[in-house]
């Protein structure tokens, strides 16, 4: 076989192999780090309260950074740094973080459907996907987040989420009580999710919570994000809005289950205490 046929061959071949996997997914992720925190009762953002010797957003940091190594047909950015949105006032994270991450600010709390959209500047045109975790969830496992990745690329999903089955709320899971609920349809498919202020009591009682841990197609979100509406107890734009806006728009949505103690948030001071004891 003369060079040029074989470099035809090994072109060919080439050619194959990628319209077989196709090309890389890039994903960014925004991580919430806003909230005020008033029921930690401490001048301390609520993010840079420390599980461990280290502040919470740092393990949510490390299990992004961690989770964007070894991946196949997609990846977290290179280049494209997490971007955390914070408050204008919360600069101890901005300090400890660094240039770990980009930030954007969120100026007024208007609930987590305003937060995300304050990255879109950052992140608009340069990825394919947005993943959005919270900075006050410790927890989170990277082995989750490619989890989320693989399940939101490989079925071409428009919406893909993290939910947790509980067997009940007592005991450590107590403050899974005050989660949203994942409501599901006849044919077991997510159908909503009703933030526990606007729950009835019958969708109280649903097991299957959600700790809020998403997967978008990017041009997606940012253009609903723009369509949420604030009609709600709290008068905020919940993200988790979105999920319905998905389903009614026939978008292709699924979900992943994690283990209960990755949902684990902490708002207060006896949140943080039992943290520190499943730690």
């Amino acid at each position: 076989m003369n060079t040029k046929k074989a470099e035809f061959r090994i072109l060919m071949i080439c050619l194959k192999f990628m319209s077989m996997s196709g090309t890389t997914d890039k994903i960014g992720v925004v991580i919430l780090a806003a909230g005020q925190g008033t029921r930690m009762k401490s001048e301390l953002p609520k993010v840079m309260h420390k599980l461990a010797g280290r502040p919470m957003i740092d393990y949510v940091v490390a299990a992004v950074e961690s989770a964007g190594h070894h991946t196949k047909n997609f990846s977290v950015v290179a280049g494209i740094k997490p971007v955390v949105v914070v408050s204008p006032t919360n600069h101890l994270a901005r300090e400890f973080l660094g240039a770990r991450v980009d930030y954007a600010i969120q100026e007024k709390q208007l609930g987590t459907g305003h937060a995300v959209a304050c990255a879109e500047k950052i992140l608009n045109g340069f990825v394919d996907h947005v993943m959005v975790f919270y900075g006050d969830h410790p927890y989170l496992k990277s082995e989750s987040i490619k989890r989320l990745m693989k399940r939101h690329v490989e079925r071409g999903n428009t919406v893909t989420l993290m939910t947790a089955v509980v067997p009940d709320f007592e005991g450590w899971r107590a403050p899974f009580y005050d989660f949203g609920r994942v409501i599901r349809g006849a044919n077991g498919h997510v159908a909503e999710i009703v933030e526990r202020k606007d729950a009835n009591e019958e969708e109280l009682k649903t097991k299957e919570i959600n700790p809020s841990y998403f997967c978008f197609k990017a041009d997606w979100l940012w253009k609903n994000l723009k369509e949420l509406k604030n009609n709600n107890a709290q008068k905020e734009y919940y993200l988790t809005d979105l999920v319905k806006q998905a389903i009614d728009a026939g978008e292709k949505i699924s979900s992943i289950e994690i283990e209960p103690a990755e949902a684990l948030g902490v708002n207060s001071q006896d949140d943080l205490k039992l943290a520190h004891d499943i730690k």
